[in-house]
């Protein structure tokens, strides 16, 4: 009898992630038909077309996406990292890892938007321009609670009788957590990190105040620069066919971005033996 239960509640569980999952295959499916006819050379080496006229590509969108989202991840990986480690070992039962706890749950569930408002305050208006750097700085501000409390999750779930075990052997806390904690959790780091990534490469809100756009080439970290999102967000409000299919061609290959990234972190973080 418990095994026959076993089994009906595995193929529920089983019926209901297809159920979850149909949404988005049905997305992913939609965007590579439109999308996929428009993926050549050109795509990724030329610039936008001018309005109403065909051809070119959004090279320039997605040199600049890639720059972004790294300024992004350089600035709140460390950051998020640090923290997860801090509240998951040494703030634990703190009254102050509970308002860092607190503050990054609220900060998650802070409109995409706000982000880009406060570096357009701090970065922008500081410098003067907007620029690709203000761009990662709201992208940072985005990604910043994702990595944190998944990374603690992640950190959390590594046994105790793992730390136990190394300061037995005459560890030290930094070794421990360096050299024990941190490397068994590191599948868990990368899912953090896929899962900001993730969400920060589709936002266009905060880099409309930000990074605005630019429709030539450009690498410049202080000046505007074109990223997909927003490029995708131009060419799908304006009447003309053939920005369109580039807009949808700009959807498909952020989806590739963020899918190439997915599968390298669970490649490169593959659960090992410790």
């Amino acid at each position: 009898m418990r095994n026959l239960f076993s089994l009906f509640m595995t193929g529920v569980t089983g019926l209901f992630a297809a159920i979850a999952v149909i949404p988005l295959a049905a997305i992913i499916i939609n965007v590579a038909a439109e999308g996929l006819p428009l993926i050549n050379l050109d795509l990724f080496t030329k610039l936008p077309p001018p309005p109403g006229l065909s051809g070119g590509g959004l090279g320039n969108a997605i040199v600049g996406t890639l720059i972004v989202l790294a300024i992004a991840v350089v600035i709140s990986v460390p950051i998020g990292v640090l923290g997860a480690v801090w509240l998951s070992e040494f703030g634990r039962g703190t009254k102050i890892a509970y308002w860092v706890r607190f503050s990054a749950n609220v900060l998650s569930g802070v409109p995409a938007i706000i982000a880009g408002l406060f570096s357009y305050t701090i970065v922008v208006m500081t410098m003067g321009s907007f620029s690709a750097f203000a761009g990662g700085v709201a992208l940072a501000v985005v990604m910043l609670p994702i990595v944190m409390r998944t990374a603690e999750e992640g950190l959390v779930l590594v046994p105790e009788e793992v730390r136990l075990a190394a300061f037995g052997l005459g560890a030290t806390r930094f070794e421990v957590v360096s050299r024990v904690v941190l490397p068994a959790a590191l599948p868990s780091i990368a899912t953090a990190v896929t899962l900001a990534v993730a969400r920060a490469g589709g936002e266009a809100a905060p880099l409309l105040f930000t990074a605005l756009n630019n429709n030539f080439w450009s690498t410049d970290l202080f000046r505007p620069i074109a990223t997909l999102s927003v490029q995708v967000y131009f060419f799908a409000i304006i009447p003309y066919k053939p920005q369109q299919e580039l807009a949808w061609a700009g959807a498909l290959v952020l989806l590739a971005i963020i899918l190439f990234v997915s599968i390298t972190s669970r490649v490169l973080t593959r659960k090992r033996v410790y």
